[in-house]
């Protein structure tokens, strides 16, 4: 038994089909066939019910392969500790998040205090940051909904207040609160679905037995209030935007909402059978040891000297966007 056939057994129990195993794995399907013949009769057992050109995991395959991603993971991690001991960095966190404007001035800050860490940052809606925890492509997510997958844990990082956002000189412009009723035929810019604002925008209207009126539906949270500066509709934003400095780019008029749980928690989450290096761990005790939303991005404008990563800082700290991978 070698590592190639249990890379290979891997990826057919995965999908639970030749072909795409072999495209992914970039082999010829008779190639991957006979390999998995070979590791069933070294194993004495078949690992896969044969009906036709279709086959599914059986009772044998299933145990084998929890065994399998245990130690193929514990040799991946084993790998990376490698790497990260031979750089003379901290070595490299992943963070996958909603939105980027929540976490951008954070990881300024993290980066100004460890600049020798490898930073790294992904998009990702709820669905996909359970599936990147679950195959260990990041070390942690910022979420604002749930993450409740096996083998996950996680902490409450912040919990703030959800206003309404609507263009200036909206009728609602001026009003300090309304409640869902009153703004039924408002139509509503938002995410699609699997986003937090929608699950809340649907959960409120819910309650009262309505439906939301939608304009325009995207997946980049932080551009909602563009859209509802631009006057394209009404909708659902953190407190935190309008503490943050984007009112002179984007002016909008702020009303509290009048119903119950209008808030946003973000929780940092992540895999506890993950390997966390160096960088990881300063990461998670750099997040959870401080308000969240203390950290602003620097000010170009000032360059005295003061703490990381607060408005003193240079334009320097800032480096970190150029490892942003957007998805």
């Amino acid at each position: 038994m070698d590592l190639l056939q249990l890379r290979y057994f891997q990826a057919v129990a995965r999908y639970e089909h030749i072909s795409r195993a072999a495209e992914e794995l970039r082999v010829a399907q008779p190639s991957l066939s006979r390999t998995i013949a070979r590791l069933e009769a070294e194993l004495g057992s078949p690992l896969f019910d044969r009906q036709g050109r279709r086959i599914r995991l059986n009772q044998y395959g299933a145990t084998f392969l929890r065994h399998v991603d245990r130690a193929l993971s514990e040799l991946d991690d084993g790998c990376r500790a490698v790497r990260e001991a031979r750089d003379t960095g901290l070595g490299r966190v992943s963070v996958a998040c909603e939105t980027l404007l929540t976490i951008s001035p954070l990881l300024g800050s993290f980066r100004a205090a460890h600049p020798r860490t490898d930073v790294r940052l992904f998009q990702s809606n709820v669905e996909e940051m359970d599936r990147q925890l679950r195959a260990r492509e990041v070390d942690f997510c910022v979420a604002s909904q749930p993450l409740t997958g096996a083998n996950l844990e996680s902490v409450e990082l912040t919990r703030e207040e959800v206003l309404l956002a609507v263009p200036y000189g909206h009728r609602l412009d001026g009003r300090e609160s309304v409640t869902i009723p009153e703004i039924a035929v408002e139509p509503f810019v938002t995410t699609r679905r699997g986003h937090w604002q929608r699950a809340l925008l649907d959960r409120l209207f819910l309650s009262e037995g309505l439906t939301p009126l939608l304009s325009c539906e995207g997946n980049e949270p932080a551009a909602i209030q563009f859209m509802v500066s631009a006057g394209l509709g009404i909708g659902l934003i953190p407190s935190v935007s309008r503490e943050v400095g984007t009112e002179a780019q984007t002016p909008v008029a702020w009303v509290h909402l009048d119903a119950p749980d209008c808030h946003r928690v973000l929780t940092l989450a992540w895999n506890r059978d993950s390997y966390l290096s160096e960088a990881a761990l300063k990461f998670r005790e750099f997040i959870t040891t401080g308000p969240l939303m203390a950290h602003r991005l620097p000010d170009p404008r000032r360059t005295t000297g003061g703490r990381p990563g607060l408005a003193t800082d240079t334009p320097s700290d800032l480096s970190f966007i150029d490892n942003i991978d957007k998805r």
